[in-house]
Parts: structure tokens; sequence; C-alpha cells
């Protein structure tokens, strides 16, 4: 159980021999695709009226219309905009790797590679429950008071501190089995381990 949390956890078996630990993690949050959705349905609905009444029917479209081509441009603008936005939700994605050369992780699409940590590199690392929007103000590439957080939903992360203070928390729906395979690891010092 995470301090302070009240949800039910199911613990995992993490064999001692496991190399590796790797988790893919997507935006899958139902409130948020409604949002999405909606604001794609509307966009549409909106700027489809607009060029039906303008450029079908011949009648301005609203109080201050503008010219038949800005109406054009600016309902491909927004049509553009909605694809984007729709690919970005739909093709984003966390990947975390964690192995005996340290922790790798890539936020398709904002990083093409994956980025890596060396075990040097760290402090400390620790799963810990945080709150996504007061810690962060929200998720996905997040800058907070508590550091950077990569996360796509959720309230679990993986927070690793630098051994130059800096702090990157990377967001998990696997707290339990990361945690499990952490403490199961050989080949990384105990000491990057921190116990809750």
């Amino acid at each position: 159980m995470f301090p302070g949390g009240d949800k039910k956890i199911s613990y995992f078996y993490v064999p001692m021999n496991q190399k590796s630990f790797t988790e893919k993690q997507k935006f899958n949050q139902v409130w948020l695709w409604i949002l999405v959705l909606l604001t794609v349905l509307l966009t549409t609905v909106i700027f489809g009226a607009g060029i039906y009444v303008q450029l079908v029917q011949g009648r301005v479209f609203g109080n201050n219309p503008m010219s038949d081509t800005g109406l054009i441009i600016v309902s491909c603008a927004i049509m553009a905009f909605n694809i984007v936005l729709l690919w970005l939700f739909g093709a984003g994605n966390l990947k975390t790797q964690i192995d005996d050369r340290g922790v790798h992780y890539r936020f398709f699409p904002f990083h093409r590679r994956f980025r890596h940590i060396a075990w040097d590199e760290l402090e400390s690392v620790e799963v810990v429950a945080y709150k996504p929007i007061r810690d962060y103000g929200g998720w996905g590439i997040r800058y907070g008071k508590a550091g950077k957080a990569f996360n796509t939903s959720g309230d679990k992360g993986l927070q690793l501190v630098f051994k130059n203070r800096k702090r990157l928390l990377i967001g998990t729906h696997k707290a339990e089995e990361l945690r499990q395979f952490l403490a199961a690891a050989t080949f990384t010092d105990k000491k990057y381990v921190v116990a809750n």
C-alpha cells in the first residue's frame, strides 16, 4: 500500500533472475478522450456549417464573416489541428525500460529515441505516490515544483534524483511490480533503491 493511498494494489511475483523491467503506457483516461473528441466534433461542426452556409448557400456566416478564401484556409487549419490532436493522443505513449545499464525512457512522439540515464548518474531511485495536478500541473511532459515529469495517467511513478539534485519522475501503472523488480535487481547497488 502506498502512503496516503486507499486503492488496493495487486502484488506481482518478480523472478530474481529477471534482467529488465519494461512498461508501455498510453493516454487512456475516458474523460480526456471525451474532451478531445468533443473539441474535434465541435470545431468540425462549426466550421463545416460555416462552409456550407457561406459557400454552398451563398449567405454570410456569422456577425463578422470572413472572406470565402479565409474561411477555407481557417477550416483547413482547424481540420489539420484536429487530425494532429487525435494522432498525438492516439499514438502518444510512454515507454520505460530498466536494466543493468540504467533507466531508459521515450515519450513518443516527442522523443524519437530512448533517453538513457546510467545508474552512476543517480543519487536515488524510489517508487512513489504523487499528486499529478498539484505537483506537476497534470499529465504529459510536465514541469513543476517537484521537478520534471513524464506521465500519461495515474498517480504512481519512479522518482529519480540525480547527483546534481535535479529530479525526474517517470509515471508507472505497474508500481508494485517495479518496486519488487528494483528490490530484487542484482545489477544495482541497494543504495539506489529507497524503501518506503
